[in-house]
């Protein structure tokens, strides 16, 4: 299987010819007839996937579903398709983040170019997740103390002023940085704050100070 192909249309003749011409190129595809049957059945992100979407469709348009995916958390490229040469509406979803705007009736060569470059979007964004996911649970596996440990280091408290803010002594302050360290699997302070800031811990301690 090259990936998943998610085609939004509410014409039951165009998706219809997609639904074949995909499969006969060898992805595995799902038709919708509107925005809500993709929200209601939402494609799963644990392969390389992406959507073909209408910009017109009837009821939530494909730009408002390309706004309610993103509130969403939803990480699968969007392509959007249309049978009307609409500059505004082409710059708006790419503005948005879409991956790409094809008019109908769309060339084979062009469709899947896009298709596979949405692919590569989307297994980039997939690693990423993997990565922050995997710090997430570095980080929740941190106790209360060296969690508040964490937080002060990455903030730029020296040692001292750590150990005064939480009130305890300087050398156990230091046992707790070196085991945050071993948790994080990181080998200095600056590997530490760029992974924090990756999954907004150091942001969000700034904004206390």
């Amino acid at each position: 299987m090259l990936g998943f192909v998610h085609v939004v249309d509410d014409d039951a003749l165009f998706r219809k010819a997609m639904e074949r011409r995909l499969k006969q190129a060898g992805y595995e595809v799902a038709t919708y007839p509107s925005a809500l049957d993709l929200l209601v059945n939402l494609p799963t992100e644990s392969i390389p996937s992406c959507i073909l979407l209408d910009v017109r469709i009837p009821g939530l348009d494909g730009p408002a579903l390309q706004k309610r995916l993103s509130e969403l958390g939803s990480t699968l490229p969007i392509i959007f398709l249309t049978g009307y040469h609409d500059i505004p509406a082409t710059v708006q979803a790419i503005k948005a983040g879409a991956d790409d705007f094809l008019t109908k009736p769309v060339v084979s060569g062009d469709l899947f170019r896009a298709i596979e470059k949405a692919f590569a979007h989307h297994q980039t964004l997939r690693d990423l997740k993997d990565k922050l996911d995997s710090v997430r649970a570095r980080v929740g596996r941190l106790t209360p103390r060296e969690q508040e440990v964490f937080e002060l280091v990455i903030g730029g408290e020296p040692n001292k002023q750590i150990a005064r803010a939480i009130g305890c002594t300087t050398r156990t302050v230091k046992a707790h940085r070196h085991n945050v360290m071993e948790k994080m699997q990181v080998k200095s302070l600056a590997e530490l704050v760029s992974i924090a800031e990756r999954i907004g811990i150091a942001s969000a301690t700034r904004q206390m100070d």
